[in-house]
């Protein structure tokens, strides 16, 4: 009986990654079709998306992530230090 579990979410699993593949499988296919109808336009969307994405400055985004997820990790490492002081005390009583 243990096993029916394991094997449903196998199943459960198996089927999320076919139906990931189906997909963009159709995707896939319907952005080819797409450029092949239309290529000029095709070529100017995909100029316009290179010249924005070279012009965000990502490395000062994922600079700026980081320098928050180090500002807020402080703290909460403070904060757990103190409890398990806390703890640790609290059992020596």
């Amino acid at each position: 009986m243990a096993q029916r579990p394991r094997q449903d979410s196998t199943s459960l699993t198996d089927a999320g990654l076919r139906y990931t593949r189906e997909t963009f499988d159709d995707l896939m296919n319907q952005t080819e079709e797409y450029v092949r109808s239309n290529p000029t336009q095709s070529v100017f969307y995909a100029f316009v998306a290179g010249f924005i994405l070279n012009r965000l400055p990502v490395g000062r985004i994922v600079s700026g992530v980081l320098r928050l997820a180090m500002f807020a990790l402080k703290p909460a490492i403070l904060v757990y230090g103190a409890t398990k002081l806390y703890r640790a005390l609290d059992e020596e009583r």
